[in-house]
């Protein structure tokens, strides 16, 4: 999360994954969505029918990218996607094809995120996702979202994914507005918990918290329980899947590590990661005061990889049952074996616009 310059140093894992494929007639099983081989077009089709807004926009170059993207990521096949064959996909028909819960609910997300790739507000491909949402019988609390977005109840997203993505990350629904909620260290300074922090930067090079610490230094954040110190309960597995995922805090690396944890983290992953972040960073629209806002960051082959990457993680860092301080002295390169987060090449890193006002936090 962050205010607004340009960040420190970002984790970055060298070298690129081995990543299973399958040619486009083979049933694929995915790390989020398992689809056959019938299934598979006529999702493709239903996102190509979003982003055309049920056939009556042409599609743009990030819309087409999204498409290509999508199917080599997510959909993990190799070779070229013709974009322009995929078939013109009914809700009633993506309904009958599609019966699964599970998948209905990450198709609906995939589609939410088709309505938003080019970075407008469109409400004629808002009516489409709101289609196939109702034929697939999912009550996604993004397309409500989604929805009201386009009707330009701007007030009520703005709480609306507060609530969510405090939900996700508390399980809890908070009272409080989340830039109160978010800063509980500004009128309540916590001197031991802030010195437990910076005796991070005592232990062993090459540690999870030796990282840690660097991160905050680094960024000139503040830590936890000093004064302009983020709410632990957020920022530790906020700026710690920062760096085991390897994404830096650079307006587009808080879309991609947002993203990276919505595959990670299963409560609320759309409507309390995504969205917001596609809402603050791609869509130029300010969510919270704390986060401030750029547009144009959803680039599409960095976003899909992004999220599958997540997806494959095999610990919750968000989770309640998962330490940081446990993990502490544990040497990061083998916690991202064990935790199975794949290598993140550096052309999928973050990078993107950064304005001179941006000054992160978290």
């Amino acid at each position: 999360m962050q205010t607004g310059g340009r960040a420190g140093r970002s984790f970055i894992i060298a070298g690129e994954g081995e990543r299973r494929s399958a040619s486009h007639d083979a049933t694929v099983d995915a790390v989020l969505i398992r689809l056959s081989a019938a299934q598979i077009p006529l999702v493709l089709g239903a996102m190509r029918l979003v982003a055309s807004a049920g056939g009556a926009e042409r599609l743009s170059e990030a819309d087409r990218n999204a498409l290509v993207a999508f199917d080599r990521f997510i959909l993990r096949r190799s070779g070229a996607l013709d974009v322009e064959s995929l078939p013109a996909t009914t809700a009633a028909a993506l309904g009958a094809a599609v019966p699964g819960a599970p998948e209905r609910d990450h198709v609906v997300q995939f589609l939410v995120v088709m309505a938003l790739v080019d970075g407008t507000v469109d409400p004629a491909k808002i009516r489409v996702v709101d289609a196939f949402a109702q034929a697939l019988g999912v009550r996604e609390d993004s397309v409500r979202q989604l929805a009201e977005l386009g009707r330009g109840h701007l007030a009520w997203v703005r709480a609306d994914v507060a609530r969510q993505n405090l939900r996700s990350v508390t399980g809890d629904d908070i009272r409080e507005p989340i830039d109160v909620w978010v800063v509980p260290y500004r009128n309540a300074p916590d001197p031991a918990l802030a010195a437990r922090y910076r005796a991070l930067g005592t232990l062993h090079e090459g540690t999870l918290g030796r990282a840690f610490f660097e991160f905050y230094r680094d960024n000139g954040f503040a830590f936890a329980g000093e004064p302009a110190g983020l709410n632990q309960r957020f920022a530790t597995p906020h700026d710690s899947t920062h760096i085991l995922s390897g994404y830096d805090t650079t307006p587009q690396g808080e879309l991609l590590v947002s993203t990276f944890t919505a595959g990670m983290h299963p409560k609320e992953p759309m409507s309390g990661h995504i969205l917001p972040v596609i809402l603050s960073w791609h869509l130029g629209l300010e969510m919270t005061k704390l986060a401030g806002e750029v547009k144009g960051q959803l680039d599409p082959v960095k976003f899909w990889s992004a999220w599958e990457r997540g997806g494959e993680v095999a610990v919750d860092v968000f989770d309640d049952g998962w330490s940081f301080w446990d993990a502490t002295r544990a040497p990061l390169a083998a916690l991202r074996e064990r935790y199975r987060v794949p290598p993140l090449d550096p052309k999928y890193a973050a990078g993107g616009q950064v304005p001179p006002w941006y000054r992160p936090v978290a």
